[in-house]
């Protein structure tokens, strides 16, 4: 489960900050990013939905990203608009938390991908 939180080769080439960047999943968009990390081996994104599914905040690993535009200024990560609706809530108290990211891990795990 560590790569997971990592991002991929491809993903992040630059060091330009993501934050604001909009995110687009595999059906569209779904928000923008309101916060990132580049830790190694514990990177994420958290991103704020806004009034899609009524500005809910989800924290996405790292790995789950696929490519970012910079120019673009977009993220794109390989989940449904469906998969991050469903995931469970942003809890910033607990982020850090080993337990925390374990459940975060049993959840993307079907859909992630080294």
């Amino acid at each position: 489960m560590t790569d997971m939180w990592s991002y991929r080769d491809t993903a992040r080439t630059q060091t330009t900050d993501v934050v604001g960047f909009e995110v687009v999943a595999t059906d569209g968009s779904i928000g923008k990013v309101d916060q990132a990390t580049y830790d190694a081996e514990a990177s994420y994104l958290v991103v704020d939905t806004g009034p899609w599914i009524f500005g809910k905040r989800r924290m996405l690993p790292a790995g789950v990203i696929e490519r970012i535009d910079y120019d673009g200024r977009q993220v794109f990560v390989n989940l449904t608009k469906d998969q991050v609706r469903d995931a469970p809530d942003y809890d910033a108290a607990r982020d850090q938390d080993e337990a925390y990211r374990s459940e975060l891990g049993t959840y993307y795990g079907p859909f992630w991908w080294p």
